[in-house]
């Protein structure tokens, strides 16, 4: 994507079912859940370079020694930095290993030597970046049963509301953060579980997580482990968030994508499993799996940015959907481009749209009836241009260097170019970067394809869009209605929004929706291609979105598609995108939940 999108975090959950010792004599080192855990980040590392954090968990561990161990880091390149001091650790305590040969000296002489792993890859996409914010979060007991590490991906629409009712049952929360929050609501009903006197109880943990679930609006893959050794894996009701999962008698793990697991434990497609929406995955302490519903059913609306870009597209069934989404293109390109195939240069915007264009490539070829296609990469990213320059006019004269361009391919002033990207959402670096770039090559056109519709609505379920001021579609809707003199349709639609946000989330409506109703997708893109358009910019352009129609038969089991229709899956998403056009018309630049 071109755009610089931030989005939904990456979790990984590894619990072992056998003591240290069986995992030593077989793979030749109790490490065997450390470094399972840290191919699972390293193969989810696109989901988060903003934080990482690692926890171990000694269900063994004696009185008077920590039964788990935690790092994180918050620097650049997270991961690595985390995964280097982790094994500077590991590595000091290996000569001590002759010495310690029993399970029990393994689990406590040896540093993230433990059955239960929990892992967390974060994008800061907004708010406090610190080491406080990274996860695993902790609430440490010392009645183990009452201790917590709980990491996730995750937004919640109704942090306020959770806010209060912690107030209101005796807690004083430390922040608004919905990481903080969610934190406490767990903690809040752990600790209405009953002790013995000698400190145990027996929890109903399948019971809690579906009165945390059943309280939360919003998004959510949470994955925690609790002090006695017990772990859990659960997902949202509409299955907004990404969960997969895989057991057998010597491990169990969750993660946040499904061929990561495919590629850390080398397994084949169907033995992988999707996390049921509305359920929950637990492990006891003695490694008993089980899977119940937490939430009552409703549609899945799973997140299709998801299958657009976020997730990694070595999955089997994200590879053949992105080729589907290129070859849905090739119709509205065709028709732009007057199916001139011979002056015509088919590239994309490196790399993510990489699988998307050979399906392009596919469909012009079948619909070419063998014509010449010509294709090549045009545009490459400079991954390791920085700038520090602090002078801001000397910022903006190198921006546009981020991108390299291949010269040579383009007949100057004769060829059109056609450029494939996954979404454009702000259009920032398309017009300040790219098409600058790209008119050097002197082309008589450029067609700049998404692979996705138009991102019409603010998001508040983990992609890093929150406000209107963000959107170049509301940017180009703005700009309709004031061309056509229907500016009064705004005003109104802010005094039902205010008017709503006043009522509960079960009566809200997307005030949003009948503004976007008075023009065609045609008028959108049209409009969007003038505010694309750099002023210096010799050649023609001209947008191509992928239709919602198109998406949805691309993409069938993913549906949700709110921030291109504005039919958010839960009550709270319709409160949020009110906030945000009351936030939009009063010049709040702020996340309206």
């Amino acid at each position: 994507m071109s755009d610089n999108l931030q989005h939904e975090c990456g979790v990984g959950l590894i619990c072992l079912r056998k003591n240290l010792k069986y995992y030593e004599n077989k793979y030749g080192s109790p490490y065997y859940g450390y470094q399972k855990l840290t191919l699972l980040l390293e193969k989810q590392h696109n989901r988060g370079q903003d934080g990482a954090g690692i926890a171990c968990l000694s269900r063994g561990a004696q009185p008077g020694i920590p039964f788990f161990q935690l790092e994180k880091s918050c620097c650049e390149l997270s991961l690595a930095d985390l995964l280097e001091r982790i094994n500077r650790r590991i590595s000091a305590a290996l000569p001590l290993q002759e010495a310690f040969r029993d399970e029990l000296a393994m689990s406590e002489k040896f540093p993230f030597c433990g059955e239960v792993y929990l892992g967390h890859l974060r994008y800061g996409t907004f708010g406090n970046r610190s080491l406080n914010a990274c996860h695993p979060l902790i609430r440490d007991h010392s009645w183990r049963n009452h201790a917590l590490l709980l990491a996730g991906n995750f937004n919640l629409t109704n942090t306020k509301a959770l806010f209060q009712k912690l107030i209101s049952s005796g807690h004083h929360p430390k922040s608004l953060q919905d990481s903080e929050i969610l934190l406490a609501l767990v903690v809040h009903y752990l600790e209405r579980q009953p002790l013995t006197e000698a400190g145990s109880s027996d929890l109903d943990l399948g019971g809690i997580l579906q009165r945390v679930a059943s309280e939360c609006d919003g998004g959510f893959h949470l994955c925690g482990v609790l002090g006695n050794g017990e772990a859990f894996a659960l997902r949202d009701a509409a299955g907004i968030r990404p969960a997969f999962y895989y057991f057998d008698e010597e491990v169990v793990v969750a993660a946040s994508e499904r061929a990561t697991i495919q590629t850390t434990f080398n397994l084949k497609t169907a033995e992988v499993h999707e996390l049921p929406p509305g359920h929950a995955l637990t492990v006891s302490s003695k490694g008993i799996v089980a899977l119940q519903p937490c939430l009552p059913e409703r549609p899945a609306r799973k997140c299709v940015f998801e299958r657009i870009y976020f997730s990694r597209g070595n999955d089997a069934d994200i590879h053949r959907e992105r080729r589907a989404l290129g070859q849905a293109l090739v119709p509205a390109i065709l028709n732009r481009i007057e199916h001139d195939y011979r002056n015509t240069v088919f590239s994309y915007i490196p790399n993510t749209a990489q699988t998307c264009f050979f399906g392009l490539l596919d469909e012009l070829y079948r619909q070419g009836h063998g014509k010449h296609v010509r294709f090549a990469q045009i545009a490459v990213k400079d991954a390791k241009f920085r700038t520090f320059i602090s002078d801001a006019d000397h910022r903006r004269d190198l921006f546009p260097h981020v991108y390299d361009v291949t010269y040579g391919i383009i007949r100057p002033g004769s060829d059109n170019l056609v450029v494939l990207d996954d979404s454009i959402v702000r259009g920032n670096t398309m017009r300040n970067a790219i098409l600058p770039i790209l008119d050097r090559l002197d082309p008589k056109l450029i067609v700049v394809a998404s692979s996705a519709p138009p991102v019409r609505y603010p998001d508040c379920y983990g992609i890093d869009m929150a406000s209107f001021q963000e959107l170049i579609a509301f940017e180009a809707l703005q700009s309709l209605l004031k061309k056509t003199g229907q500016q009064s349709a705004l005003d109104k639609a802010v005094r039902l929004a205010e008017k709503d946000l006043s009522r509960g989330d079960e009566n809200c409506k997307n005030r949003v929706k009948p503004l976007y109703a008075l023009f065609s997708d045609e008028e959108l893109a049209l409009e969007i291609s003038c505010l694309l358009r750099p002023p210096d910019l010799r050649a023609r352009l001209a947008v191509v979105y992928q239709s919602c129609r198109q998406l949805r038969k691309c993409c069938p089991g993913h549906t949700g598609d709110w921030y291109f229709t504005g039919d958010y899956p839960t009550p709270g998403g319709n409160r949020v995108v009110n906030q945000a056009l009351l936030n939009y018309a009063h010049s709040i630049d702020q996340r309206p939940y």
